[in-house]
């Protein structure tokens, strides 16, 4: 019976080294699949994160060229009414010598005094709707200049958020 009992304990020993090699093997296996698995999780999670910074830029880059472009628009709008209102100057002043040429002609004409007159009030009329035109691309050239502000300020404080 000895005999028997060291052998039951002499299998039982070999069939426990053997099991515990075998959880051994099986624990040591799913240890290496939930690292792939982790590491593959990894690698997708890294692979959408560089898709939507290189989405994020490519929208900011969008934006940026969107504004450039609308600040562009509105700095050759801005030139432009300022070379109106120069003209507008020029013809306020080419109208202020006309009206003072026909005061003087009236004053040395009295005998055509009612033609001349008709004549002063086209020039005083022309040269108030002159004033006005001024009065209002001056006041453009304000407002323009003001959105300008406006827009760049917000192109800034918009390149800042996404930066």
């Amino acid at each position: 019976m000895i005999g028997q009992s060291a052998a039951i304990i002499s299998i039982a020993a070999v069939l426990a080294v053997v099991l515990g090699a075998a959880a051994t093997k099986i624990t040591h296996t799913e240890l290496i699949e939930s690292r792939v698995d982790a590491a593959r999780d990894r690698a997708t999670q890294a692979r959408a994160y560089a898709r939507m910074a290189d989405e994020q830029a490519r929208e900011n880059a969008e934006f940026a060229a969107t504004m450039t472009e609308r600040i562009a628009e509105r700095q050759k709008v801005i030139h432009e009414m300022e070379g109106e209102l120069a003209l507008a100057h020029v013809r306020i002043a080419e109208t202020k010598a006309k009206l003072g040429a026909e005061a003087r002609r009236a004053d040395r004409a009295e005998a055509r005094l009612v033609d001349e007159g008709a004549r002063l009030e086209d020039a005083e009329q022309r040269a108030a709707e002159a004033i006005v035109l001024a009065a209002e691309l001056e006041q453009e050239v304000i407002d323009l200049k003001a959105e300008l502000l406006a827009w760049e300020s917000t192109a800034a404080i918009e390149m800042r958020r996404h930066a």
